[in-house]
């Protein structure tokens, strides 16, 4: 039984298990932990629960935490205004969470959060509220978080290297995806989609 969903093949009933609770999950406007090795395909699947949520028609930024320095993933998150630094643009600048209002934002290898800007993510989560960097006026923001993983964070707890507080905060509902290599099906179903596509 096969289905196209989200630029993704699935076939195997692992695959279409975790779809079914990804369904079931995208109902509820709630944070959603994604779990499973690198490249079993957590955007798409992040990106098929949004496209499955009441936000749909809002948008859907999805970041790398591990791509970007730690001394800009602040400023990313959560935008500056002018004159916040040395090399600030002028008129200031928006973060990822100002621009997925109302939407969802995907916020992969979220283990890669500093330690440092970690009670500042959980406050945002529980207040819904952001404050620029430079800035004292605080303003609302409306949107759901979906992050991913493919590290133990519950091992970074305790070496006292992530917030027990963000991860609980974050995983209020959690999926994980079972590796490529356990979804046989997958992989026959992905050769023949790919063989008509390039053919």
């Amino acid at each position: 039984n096969q289905r196209f969903v989200s630029r993704m093949v699935a076939a195997d009933p692992r695959t279409l298990e975790v779809l079914a609770r990804a369904q079931k999950v995208a109902a509820l406007d709630t944070t959603i932990l994604l779990l499973g090795e690198t490249g079993v395909g957590k955007e798409q699947f992040a990106r098929y629960i949004y496209e499955n949520s009441a936000r749909a028609r809002q948008s859907f930024i999805g970041i790398n935490c591990g791509a970007i320095p730690a001394s800009l993933i602040e400023s990313e998150l959560f935008g500056y205004e002018s004159g916040a630094f040395t090399g600030a643009q002028k008129n200031g600048k928006p973060g990822y969470f100002e621009l997925a209002h109302n939407g969802t934002l995907f916020l992969d290898e979220i283990g890669e959060i500093p330690i440092s800007l970690q009670a500042k993510l959980l406050r945002v989560l529980q207040e819904r509220e952001i404050r620029r960097i430079g800035s004292n006026r605080v303003q609302p923001v409306d949107v759901r978080v979906i992050s991913a993983t493919n590290i133990n964070i519950e091992e970074k707890i305790q070496e006292g290297q992530f917030r027990a507080d963000l991860y609980y905060r974050l995983n209020l509902l959690d999926i994980t995806i079972p590796p490529l290599r356990e979804r046989g099906d997958d992989i026959r179903e992905m050769v023949d989609f790919n063989l008509t596509r390039f053919a």
